[in-house]
């Protein structure tokens, strides 16, 4: 069946109230509307049907996206106000409706690689330059730059791009070169593997050995001046001056290198430092600084304005906190203000160190790059070497240490010659092994040894034990709560117990020294430092932690009264549940007679109330008050929790049920093994 296509003032038509097509996009929109203004062309008819009683008047349902940019085009007068539109014209609103869903339904976006031949034909035939194809388009000149590099992708990765192997942002990814060869090759070696259709890793490879235009070296040295120095520029079409290419990576490493070194100097000038040394990257790495003593500096006091403001701020967050607590929740103004009043105490609490020109005279210090390319100087500083730990070395002086003698003597007797690195390395293994045979041949001597090396770099302000030949250590586990202070008993405990070890040998000098030192305290002591080198080790574990079966072990063989050392706080606990929670656990404890006593409450007044309670400081029934003493929350509990039994069937029964009707064919495989099967394939995907 066939209908007319007819041409009629696009002003005599309108959008049908059933037009499948409900949304659209603005910046489609747009550019369709500047191209049907720039044209004049309505490539496609619209389907229409007429309006009753209205002559020459049609409701469209399809096509009303071109109507309505072309009406918008009218009315901005790019277009006449005679302007038609070919419609065609059906005669019921059924099939219109019908019509209409098959177009937008079976419609077929272009293929990017085919867009990206069309403007590059459309260049070579018509001889039209990048700002034609746009304005005829309603395109920027940067989006029409970025489709012709695509269309200049290396064969294999266009070819993808064309059959829908790849997406549009992987092809982009590749065009972040205009190195064909490079391109080629990542997309070779990226094949068949879970990184093909990765585009950061792509963008990675594909612009490794190189650095962007934002890059803190490329900000240090400045864009002129790396032109200027021979430096080539592989330009990003998809991007900012930022993610643009800088590929001489040398020349590069060269100028920052240079740049940094001068502006250094200026810096150890103005400053008066004693040394200067450049790092060309952000920070210091822990090398670089290793054996070097660290200068302490002075924090300046709060100023006055700061103090008030600290004052402030920390009652704004506690009234926030009040209000919250009373509410059982924060509103999401609250935690904003929150947040910003934390950064602020941040920043006035977050004081550098000051140093003393005297110090500085002394200091060493290293010149890095900032984020932002500029230089800057790394807040620790150290004791530069002097001239005294430098002593002036004859390079010609026997290595022995004898006197040269006479010249004659010198003639006669020939230099010794130094050994070689691989042989010193060689020595080295041998006394190792040794002195390690001995050590473990003496376990006296060797838990002598293993609890001063752990105890020693335990107490150095930035750990490790470079100087004690050693690898072994017993660092403080990641906490994961920042500076929590619980204020228990046994954080009390463990402030006591570390005051009464002897901290004596510590100040015995070099670590010979202290390890003599330590050697020479009685057994009990040594002993008492080795348990605490242990202890602190022991990481925590929530219950859904992997060691948590052994650490409630530990507890248990330790025989530990953990309601005796730990009751419930306000601080510890309560503040971090909500009023209902408490309620309902005082049901738990003592039925619905203790919950509603305490039922009016308002949270701050419930959490003391209940921290009391739990201390066994309120007067209540004795049945209660046993429950209440004894009471735990579950992740402080050292006994195994109570295995929860499976609501489905067991493998044994499921196997009988499967024997059972295994000829019934309505039954294919088992559930269990269909769970297998899964996880077969599963791992053979991984």
């Amino acid at each position: 069946m066939t209908f007319p296509i007819i041409y009629v003032p696009a002003v005599n038509c309108r959008v049908a109230e059933d037009n499948v097509r409900k949304h659209s996009n603005a910046d489609a929109d747009a550019q369709f509307e500047a191209h049907l203004g720039e044209t004049g062309i309505v490539l496609q008819n619209l389907i229409g049907v007429p309006i009753k009683r209205r002559k020459d008047q049609y409701d469209i349902y399809a096509g009303g996206r071109r109507l309505s940019r072309t009406l918008s085009n009218i009315e901005k007068g790019v277009l006449p106000k005679d302007f038609q539109v070919p419609v065609m014209v059906v005669p019921t609103a059924e099939d219109a409706i019908s019509m209409s869903l098959a177009e937008n339904f079976f419609q077929l976006a272009m293929n990017p690689a085919d867009a990206c031949t069309a403007f590059r034909t459309i260049i070579d035939k018509e001889k039209k330059t990048t700002a034609d194809i746009a304005k005829r388009f309603s395109l920027t000149e940067r989006f029409v730059e970025g489709r012709l590099r695509l269309a200049n992708l290396a064969t294999p990765v266009f070819e993808a791009l064309a059959k829908g192997q790849i997406t549009l942002d992987i092809a982009k990814a590749y065009a972040k070169t205009t190195d064909t060869v490079r391109q080629a090759s990542v997309f070779e070696s990226l094949a068949g593997t879970y990184y093909a259709n990765n585009a950061a890793e792509i963008e990675r490879q594909v612009t490794a050995g190189s650095y962007t235009g934002g890059h803190p070296k490329a900000l240090l040295v400045g864009r002129e001046a790396y032109l200027a120095a021979g430096g080539n520029i592989d330009r990003d079409l998809y991007s900012d001056a930022e993610s643009e290419l800088w590929t001489n990576r040398e020349l590069l490493d060269q100028l920052a290198e240079e740049a940094l070194t001068e502006a250094a100097q200026a810096i150890r000038e103005r400053e008066g430092f004693a040394e200067v040394r450049t790092i060309a990257a952000n920070h210091v790495p822990y090398t670089a600084t290793m054996g070097l003593r660290r200068l302490q500096g002075v924090v300046p006091p709060l100023s006055e304005t700061q103090e008030t403001r600290r004052t402030e701020i920390q009652a704004e967050i506690e009234e926030i906190e009040e209000t919250a607590a009373e509410a059982e929740e924060y509103s999401d103004e609250q935690l904003e203000k929150i947040e910003a009043l934390e950064t602020e105490l941040g920043s006035i609490m977050d004081r550098q160190e000051v140093f003393e020109p005297e110090q500085k005279a002394k200091a060493l210090a290293y010149i890095v790059i900032g984020e932002n390319g500029q230089p800057v100087v790394e807040e620790a500083l150290f004791l530069a070497e002097t001239d005294e730990d430098d002593q002036d070395i004859d390079p010609d002086a026997e290595e022995d240490g004898d006197d040269a003698g006479s010249d004659a003597e010198s003639t006669a007797t020939p230099r010794k010659s130094k050994l070689s690195q691989k042989l010193l390395d060689r020595l080295a293994v041998m006394r190792t092994e040794l002195v390690a045979l001995h050590v473990a041949n003496d376990p006296h001597f060797a838990m002598d040894l293993g609890t001063f090396v752990m105890v020693d770099a335990a107490h150095r302000k930035f750990g490790g034990a470079y100087d004690l030949a050693s690898g072994l250590k017993a660092p403080l586990p990641e906490r994961r709560v920042g500076n929590f202070v619980s204020e228990t008993a046994a954080a009390e405990a463990w402030v006591k117990l570390e005051g009464e070890l002897d901290h004596s040998w510590r100040d015995a000098g070099d670590p010979v020294a202290r390890f003599d030192a330590f050697r020479a305290l009685d057994d009990e002591m040594r002993a008492n430092w080795f348990a605490w080198a242990i202890a602190r080790t022991i990481e925590p574990v929530a219950d859904s932690g992997s060691g948590a079966p052994f650490l409630r072990h530990l507890g248990r063989s330790l025989d530990i009264d953990v309601a005796r050392w730990w009751r419930p706080t306000t601080r510890n606990f309560f503040d971090a549940v909500t009023r209902n929670w408490i309620l309902d656990l005082f049901e738990d404890i003592g039925g619905e007679d203790l919950k509603s006593r305490y039922g009016a409450a308002k949270k701050a007044d419930l959490s003391a109330s209940a921290e009391k309670l739990f201390a066994g400081q309120s007067i209540i029934e004795a049945e209660i008050k046993d429950k209440v003493l004894a009471w735990l929350p579950q992740p402080m509990r050292i006994e195994e929790p109570p295995v929860v039994e499976a609501s489905g069937p067991s493998r044994a029964e499921l196997a009988a049920a499967i024997g059972a009707t295994q000829a019934e064919p309505a039954i294919e495989e088992p559930v269990e093994a269909a769970n297998d099967a899964d996880g077969d394939d599963l791992a053979e995907a991984a």
